[in-house]
């Protein structure tokens, strides 16, 4: 990948990926079932995106909406088959009840995921303590993003937090790079950027017709302009 901003799309078929990559993407979150907020799609849906398109892919990694783990077993499995399918990006994160990282869960998938690089997601937005869930992953192999609003209403309330995070970027905890997403609009970028943040994450934004519709690749570039502006 260049050293220009990242712009991820998420994508949820092999027509969405083309759009995106056509648009100017440089990468994709693959899920499916957006009413549940994106789960782990199917092997064959992998597969059938990695053949349309050829920039990288980071797949969801979770089997039920929400932020708890649930069936570990089950997702590990998953895990393996996708990895075994050629898989090498990932996205996860979970957390117990009372906001903790749910260390247990997470280890287990890092190590079935065996040195493939992931993004924890915006499980970090309903953590009772975002700076101490950084440092108790720092060490995970693997682990180079956090996909993240700041905030758990979105980017709107997360700027002052998102702000203070990139000014902190190589401290013990802070070295995976902020990929903004959630509630991400254009005018939030000229903020964003003048802050340092270099990588962004849009899903309904790149949907003129919502989630029931597909990706727009002139959607993708307006954000891929703006980005690059």
């Amino acid at each position: 990948m260049s050293n220009r901003a990242v712009l991820e799309v998420i994508a949820l078929d092999a027509q969405d990926a083309v759009a995106a990559q056509t648009g100017g993407a440089d990468r994709l979150e693959l899920v499916t079932d957006m009413a549940a907020d994106g789960l782990t799609p199917s092997t064959a849906g992998f597969t059938a995106i990695r053949r349309a398109v050829d920039i990288p892919l980071r797949v969801m990694l979770r089997l039920a909406d929400g932020f708890a783990a649930g069936d570990i077993d089950a997702l590990v499995a998953r895990a393996a088959e996708l990895r075994e399918a050629g898989a090498d990006e990932f996205v996860l994160g979970f957390l117990t009840a009372d906001g903790e990282p749910d260390l247990v869960a997470v280890e287990r998938l890092v190590a079935v995921l065996d040195g493939a690089q992931w993004t924890f997601h915006r499980a970090i937005d309903r953590a009772a303590d975002r700076d101490g869930l950084r440092k108790r992953l720092a060490d995970l192999p693997g682990l180079d993003t956090y996909l993240t609003a700041g905030a758990a209403g979105g980017v709107d309330d997360g700027l002052p937090v998102l702000e203070a995070e990139a000014a902190r970027t190589g401290e013990p905890g802070y070295e995976p790079q902020i990929l903004v997403g959630g509630g991400l609009r254009l005018d939030h970028l000229p903020r964003l950027r003048a802050a340092g943040l270099t990588a962004f994450h849009i899903g309904g934004a790149a949907r003129p017709d919502g989630w029931s519709g597909p990706v727009s690749a002139d959607a993708v570039r307006a954000w891929r302009e703006a980005i690059d502006a």
